[in-house]
């Protein structure tokens, strides 16, 4: 009897204990204090994914509270807030590296949801809306890091997975799509700068967001060369 119920009590220490370590959702409010960092360019699919990529900027923002970078872009009548942990910006940096060693190989497979997540997938906290005092839906969702080949070049891609969110008034289902962001070499590596830890505190010291990372040339090409 006595082994049963000093049994029982290991089974509930080990539970309370496992329950203490579950880790939050990662969630960042826009109304957080936020730094400018300044903007990217990348490409996405064109309208209905129709006629190749588009060229687009990408605005990137740094909120020091939560230690969360956003990337903000608009598509097809939405504006997404695309926010990025301390973690998941250190596994894009080592990503981004392992694709240039398979680009500079030749080491690359046909186009596949596996090649979209090559390098990895990693939790992110979403925002949509159709305009700024518009109601605004969030989820986490998964990001996907891989490539891609667009006519018949490879690019290094991001791939934004589809989520939803129920209003909690209205009880109505609101979908966000899978959305693709294509980047040449030199466009990621613009990003990785700006997702530099010491860059990002640097940043916020500066509290005025005029200090900007040190980035290949003005000049970055929509397609590398392959």
């Amino acid at each position: 009897m006595k082994q049963t119920v000093l049994l029982s009590i290991a089974i509930l220490l080990a539970a309370c204990s496992s329950a203490g370590t579950v880790k939050e959702p990662f969630t960042v409010s826009l109304k957080s204090p936020k730094v400018n960092a300044g903007t990217i360019e990348a490409q996405f699919d064109k309208f209905l994914s129709l006629g190749g990529l588009k060229k687009q900027e990408i605005t990137v923002d740094y909120y020091p509270g939560e230690n969360a970078v956003c990337l903000q872009y608009r598509i097809e009548f939405y504006t997404y807030y695309q926010f990025w942990d301390r973690n998941s910006r250190a596994a894009f940096v080592t990503a981004l590296e392992k694709y240039k060693e398979d680009y500079a190989q030749r080491n690359f497979g046909k186009n596949s949801r596996k090649t979209k997540q090559n390098y990895g997938i990693h939790e992110s906290y979403l925002i949509w809306q159709m305009a700024e005092y518009t109601a605004q839906a969030n989820n986490n969702t998964d990001v996907e890091v891989g490539y891609y080949f667009k006519e018949k070049v490879p690019y290094f891609t991001l791939t934004q997975r589809e989520t939803y969110t129920i209003d909690v008034d209205t009880r109505t289902k609101r979908e966000c799509p899978e959305i693709m962001i294509y980047f040449t070499r030199a466009q990621a590596d613009v990003l990785a700068a700006f997702f530099d830890q010491e860059y990002l505190r640097a940043l916020a010291a500066s509290n005025e967001g005029k200090l900007r990372p040190k980035t290949p040339a003005d000049s970055i090409p929509e397609m590398d060369s392959y």
